[in-house]
């Protein structure tokens, strides 16, 4: 009895798993649902239960160690008794050599006290005091932030400029503002890093930023969550989603904190990918230059707070839209935008920034680019 009982339970769960089986793929737009709120589920499980426990875990273990095991105070100096010594007495050897000469009178002059050096202050971008330049006035060029160094020669920076308008049509050149180059390859001069380049009035590409990145790993990995994934940076051209854009974020399947983080606006065959550009946090700085993510892309925090701000307060407008496949439920990330039945270039209110990821380190570059 016991053993029907059981095969009666397997039976059971396996017609309900079909039956959501069948229900999601005769209704797409209910399984997508699903997986947004499934992952919206996870994200708040991160934020309000995972790290805030492992606050109250921490402190708990430090008063126990503090319980257990008290801070020892020096041992107390106990002085010792001296025998007194008569007043005709002659002084003793030792006593004549540790008894220290007269003092030399000094001057009664200020005592100085050496001061620490001063430690300059990295300014913050704050999104609430930075205002959008007018549309007809050119923002001046942005300097580059504290601890950055620029590794390429200018002529190699030119040929990185050059590379990416080559791979940018006409629609896209002429109706986005801001574009971030991202090179996922793992080994050549321009591997591991992210450009922000700026267009200007003539269509020319001026580079802001050259910062060091780390892409996905690109390998199939158990996540925290359980699940099995693929840690990959794929290829191709993004949107920022502009409903998806967080100063502090918590990943629920990897486990990971992602300040400053801005979400792609990609749907994968029914699901909201999590790919993102964000902060990298404790040892994960030191991994920038190489393939070290989970998939999403990493850079410095303060250089993810500088870009955050910027892409926030000056490049907001009407920004055009990816193809979408109906049948599989995907938005094209090969650069295909989408229009209307007129021809029209269709549009919707985000960010006009485009992301473009290669896996091209900067090998075989040809000389007539430069």
């Amino acid at each position: 009895m016991p053993t029907l009982r059981k095969l009666s339970v397997m039976y059971l769960l396996c017609a309900g798993w079909f039956t959501v089986a069948i229900a999601f793929d005769h209704n797409p737009p209910l399984e997508r649902a699903s997986r947004n709120a499934l992952n919206v589920t996870l994200a708040a499980v991160g934020t309000n239960v995972v790290r805030p426990g492992g606050q109250i875990a921490r402190e708990g273990a430090q008063r126990v160690i503090a319980v257990l095991y008290p801070p020892t105070l020096p041992p107390k100096k106990i002085a010792r008794a001296t025998r007194p010594v008569p007043a005709n007495a002659a002084p003793s050897r030792q006593a004549r050599s540790t008894v220290p000469p007269p003092k030399s009178p000094v001057p009664n002059t200020p005592r100085q006290v050496a001061t620490p050096p001063l430690v300059k202050a990295v300014p913050e971008v704050h999104v609430a005091t930075v205002h959008t330049a007018p549309p007809s006035i050119q923002p001046p060029p942005l300097a580059p932030t504290a601890g950055t160094t620029e590794t390429l020669s200018p002529a190699e920076l030119v040929r990185v400029s050059a590379r990416l308008k080559e791979n940018l049509t006409h629609e896209m050149l002429q109706n986005f503002d801001l574009f971030l180059y991202v090179s996922k390859a793992d080994k050549g001069p321009w591997s591991q890093r992210l450009y922000v380049l700026r267009k200007d009035a003539q269509d020319n590409l001026t580079l802001l930023y050259d910062w060091p990145a780390s892409t996905g790993r690109e390998k199939f990995e158990i996540a925290p969550d359980g699940t099995r994934q693929y840690s990959t940076t794929p290829r191709g051209y993004y949107e920022l989603d502009p409903t998806r854009m967080y100063r502090d974020h918590f990943s629920g399947e990897w486990h990971e904190s992602m300040p400053y983080a801005m979400f792609f606006n990609w749907e994968n065959h029914g699901y909201q990918t999590g790919l993102a550009i964000h902060g990298a946090a404790g040892l994960e700085i030191s991994q920038l230059g190489t393939r070290a993510s989970a998939g999403c892309i990493r850079i410095a925090p303060e250089n993810a707070q500088l870009l955050f701000g910027l892409i926030r307060a000056q490049y907001k407008g009407l920004a055009p839209r990816f193809a979408f496949d109906q049948r599989t439920a995907t938005m094209s990330n090969d650069g295909v935008l989408m229009h209307d039945a007129s021809g029209g270039l269709q549009k919707a209110p985000g960010y006009k920034v485009l992301v473009f990821i290669e896996n091209y380190g900067g090998e075989n570059v040809v000389a007539a680019l430069f």
